[in-house]
């Protein structure tokens, strides 16, 4: 996913570029609010999935760039700033943004609010049920509104965890998810007892689905899937 990070100190913004690109994130650093802005006009490069949006800039409120940013798309933002007061989260709001991160902020639980808001946006983009789309990696296909799965044609019988663990990493091919993410989307719990059951239901995928490469196991993270070159979405 290619992620816009609006943040006018370079330290702050390179600490935190890091931490994203480790997560499989492509991250274009803006400095100001007309950076932003321009960054989101090329019409010929891949859409961001997500503004992080720093309200403290030099040239324009981050107030401003918000309202300016959803005049122009409705790309999921989320306003990341040291302003806690309720009267600024609900001005932020208010103005059209998806989410409200204070300062300092714990940096797993950005990542979820990420994928939380990059979530609600692909779900209310989903094809609505009898529409024949699927997503597509290579051989792999999955239907998300009838909950199948094939492979090179042939339907492979998948419990509804192993569904719902395909179906939440195909959605963001090549994004790492954290492991206590997992846990809480598809097992609606907590990290705490659940790891074995992740793992087998991990392997599980890899043997049904007969290709072992698919999800990739990022070490001390989590999980992703690999999708293979010639992967697209569409019937």
């Amino acid at each position: 996913m290619r992620l816009l990070l609006v943040e006018d100190d370079d330290h702050v913004a390179a600490a935190l570029s890091a931490i994203l690109v480790r997560h499989g994130f492509q991250v274009v650093h803006a400095r100001n609010g007309e950076e932003a802005v321009q960054a989101l006009l090329p019409a010929d490069k891949e859409p961001f999935g997500c503004v992080l949006l720093d309200l403290g800039l030099p040239d324009q409120d981050g107030y401003e760039v918000c309202g300016k940013i959803r005049k122009r798309s409705d790309i999921p933002v989320i306003m990341v700033t040291a302003r806690a007061d309720v009267r600024s989260r609900i001005h932020g709001l208010n103005l059209g943004a998806d989410d409200y991160v204070v300062k300092p902020y714990d940096t797993g639980e950005l990542l979820a609010r990420i994928h939380a808001v990059s979530r609600r946006k692909g779900t209310a983009e989903a094809p609505a049920p009898g529409d024949d789309t699927a997503l597509r990696l290579g051989g792999v296909r999955i239907e998300l509104p009838t909950r199948r799965v094939s492979v090179a044609g042939s339907e492979v019988q998948l419990t509804r965890k192993e569904f719902d663990l395909l179906a939440l990493l195909a959605q963001r091919p090549g994004v790492v998810f954290r492991r206590e993410q997992i846990i809480s989307e598809v097992w609606r719990t907590s990290w705490e007892g659940t790891g074995r059951t992740l793992e087998v239901h991990v392997a599980s995928l890899r043997s049904k689905l007969r290709m072992p490469a698919l999800i990739e196991t990022v070490r001390g993270v989590g999980y992703r899937l690999v999708a293979p070159a010639a992967s697209v979405q569409g019937p």
